[in-house]
């Protein structure tokens, strides 16, 4: 069941959970939708339709490793988070983020202070597999990604033939 289903079935439960019953106050729905997917069918437009048709839009920015990714410039995130390194990203990089984030209305409404909120992403960006460095130094490749062999025995590639 995605996100915006069940989201869409809290709102039609109601505050007691039974069906009949009509909700008490208007509650917050959060649903993470990529740009472009908002349709007016379901499950986003029962969500947003009930109970008179009104509703209260608030955007806020992507999700923590959406910005994470992006600064480390990679696609995805490690599959062995803490054995094999995707990527790297500096203190500064993350302090940047931070400042984003700190502007989204769901986490500026918890009142989380900026050196919490970066000890936050510093655990975010291990959990995707990045190294979080003090400052940006450039690393050698040949450190982030295993040498690429070729499958045969006894033979080399250009990348790990001794040089003259």
């Amino acid at each position: 069941m995605s996100r915006a289903a069940r989201a869409a079935r809290s709102v039609r439960a109601g505050p007691g959970g039974s069906r009949s019953a009509p909700p008490a106050a208007p509650r917050p729905v959060r649903i993470l939708i990529p740009a472009g997917g908002a349709a007016p069918g379901p499950p986003l437009g029962p969500v947003l339709g009930q109970p008179d048709r009104t509703y209260s839009l608030t955007i806020g920015t992507p999700p923590t490793s959406y910005f994470l990714k992006a600064v480390a410039g990679v696609e995805k995130g490690s599959g062995r988070p803490g054995h094999e390194p995707a990527g790297v990203v500096s203190l500064a990089q993350l302090f940047e983020v931070a400042v984003a984030k700190q502007k989204d209305p769901a986490v500026s409404t918890r009142g989380t202070p900026l050196p919490a909120l970066v000890g936050s992403l510093v655990g975010s960006a291990r959990s995707l597999g990045l190294l979080v460095v003090p400052r940006w130094e450039r690393p050698p490749l040949r450190a982030l990604r295993p040498p690429k062999t070729d499958p045969r025995p006894g033979t080399e590639t250009p990348q790990n033939s001794p040089k003259n």
